[in-house]
């Protein structure tokens, strides 16, 4: 199995190369120098996530570079990222992939934050032969199409709430009888999430009594949680990124709508727990990755490792869309160390045989690039914390579970 100790142990002296926004300037010894692409959202609806995903690729950067770079067939070489604001939006994602490989050269690329803005990419960089690992795209239906050169760290969108629908069942004496309500955007991401939360829900017999689409920028969900006022399910799974988040948190405090389990995704990056404080307490949070389980790895050591340096770099506690960013770039360098060439093929086909273990999980692509040896985990907000309840040998804490009416919370 190839470890991170051969890229952390690579000796390299010179400044950390810099990291660019919009600008295809490079650093003053290009022979050293791999630059990576990235179109991310830096303005628009994916602003706060795509700040997290910059922030993961910047340290994977400065980290990696720190610890003397990367080995290439005999040459060592640092690593430097060309960014530019995709603006949220898929066109202008798949006009910046363009230009990133025509413009300016680039010839590996890191990935934009959403599937949507993935799945505008994707024919681009498979067009030009160019690998692109994301960390961001989780979309089953990006891995469906035939593509080459796409590789993403992060577990697909039908793993996200398969947790939350387990719970469920373990706390019924018969999951046969459970009634679940489910709420989800319009976009492919959700609705792959709708589809493995509907598989896992027949799996166990469960009814869905309430299968809602939710807009874009959702902000008001009064229609829906009328139903389950009214319907009263037993389960209520919630994905519209961290706007639907924290719309949903609020409007079920303020409505006082009662329901034994909420499962969502985008908690931590719509900081429900920080900003939404008692309400948000009991909810049931997918997440790619979490600060306490036992992953490591030699560059950044400990996932609380990379959370304390995190922390330190950026004040504020580490999301799992960083993580998983830093992620893509420690693939990419594991990618060229292996590949000794800097050939895109070569490049390309050393990414298909990965498998390391990281800080973030085991990363292992099977033939149609999505990473098959890592899991997903359950978060609960317990006491203004989220910590991991899901699966069993990782929990911090046992469920809390029913969650109280509002009359006794």
């Amino acid at each position: 199995m190839t470890t991170w100790s051969r890229l952390a142990g690579a000796a390299l002296s010179g400044a950390v190369a810099c990291l660019l926004l919009g600008t295809s300037a490079i650093a003053a010894d290009d022979a050293a120098t791999i630059k990576l692409g990235a179109a991310v959202s830096l303005t628009g609806k994916y602003s706060s996530n795509g700040v997290y995903t910059r922030n993961g690729y910047d340290l994977a950067v400065k980290r990696i570079n720190e610890n003397g770079g990367v080995k290439v067939g005999g040459k060592t070489y640092k690593l430097e990222v060309v960014y530019y604001d995709d603006e949220s939006t898929p066109a202008r994602g798949a006009q910046l992939a363009e230009r990133l490989i025509q413009q300016d050269g680039v010839k590996y690329l890191l990935g934009p934050y959403s599937s949507g803005l993935t799945e505008a990419m994707a024919p681009v960089t498979e067009k030009y032969g160019v690998p692109m690992v994301e960390a961001n795209g989780a979309a089953i239906s990006l891995f469906q199409k035939g593509y080459k050169y796409l590789f993403a760290v992060l577990t697909t969108t039908d793993q996200y709430l398969k947790g939350a629908v387990e719970l469920a069942a373990d706390q019924a004496s018969d999951p046969g009888k459970l009634k679940v309500a489910m709420a989800f955007e319009n976009d492919p991401f959700s609705q792959d999430v709708r589809a493995g939360v509907t598989d896992d829900a027949k799996r166990f017999g469960m009814k869905v009594v309430v299968d809602d689409k939710l807009p874009p920028e959702l902000n008001d969900m009064s229609a829906t949680l009328t139903k389950v006022k009214l319907l009263k399910p037993d389960l209520l799974i919630v994905s519209g990124h961290e706007k639907g988040a924290a719309t949903a948190v609020r409007q079920i405090a303020d409505q006082r709508v009662n329901v034994p389990m909420l499962a969502m995704t985008h908690c931590d990056s719509a900081q429900i727990a920080e900003k939404l404080g008692k309400a948000a307490e009991y909810t049931l949070c997918g997440a790619q990755w979490a600060a306490s389980l036992t992953y490591s790895d030699a560059l950044f050591g400990k996932a609380s490792d990379y959370a304390a340096l995190y922390e330190k770099t950026y004040n504020e506690a580490a999301p799992y869309q960083a993580a998983e960013s830093s992620a893509a770039v420690q693939v990419f360098a594991d990618a060229f160390a292996r590949a000794g060439s800097l050939d895109p093929k070569a490049v390309r086909d050393a990414l298909s045989k990965t498998d390391i273990n990281s800080f973030y999980g085991p990363v292992k692509f099977d033939e149609t690039g999505k990473n098959v040896g890592k899991p997903t985990v359950i978060l609960q907000v317990q006491d203004g914390k989220y910590v991991v309840v899901y699966p069993e040998k990782w929990a911090e804490a046992k469920l809390r579970a029913p969650t109280p009416t509002w009359d006794k919370r």
